[in-house]
């Protein structure tokens, strides 16, 4: 071997090795592997939103559930969100994606209340 190539294989096989070990050790990621949005549901049956008070994480989308037979609505007291009039099996959807309390009530029936704690 000439001083060229022994100078070159000297710095190959360090570059070669440095590849090797580097492409052995990436971790590879599919979307298979990503974790999916959280999701919660509240129902709205007899006239009460249940659960009353939901813990949910940040990034977790809260689908409402009307399965009462007469209308109701989905209204953040602080303006947060707001649903339309929701008449049976419709449904009302939010993500949350601060943390907080997030107090709500029925606009047609004031008295129904609930909370979403979003930790």
């Amino acid at each position: 071997m000439t001083k060229t190539n022994v100078w070159i294989a000297s710095l190959v096989t360090p570059v070669m090795i440095a590849v090797l070990l580097l492409s052995a050790g990436s971790a590879r990621v599919t979307a298979n592997d990503q974790p999916s949005a959280a999701a919660a549901d509240v129902k709205i049956d007899n006239f009460v939103f249940g659960p009353q008070t939901l813990t949910v994480p940040v990034g977790t989308t809260v689908t409402w559930t009307n399965h009462d037979d007469i209308p109701h609505t989905v209204v953040s007291t602080e303006g947060v969100f707001k649903s339309k009039v929701r008449d049976t099996d419709e449904k009302f959807s939010y993500t949350f994606i601060k943390p907080g309390t997030y107090p709500y009530y029925c606009s047609v029936h004031p008295k129904m209340t609930g909370t979403v704690v979003v930790k």
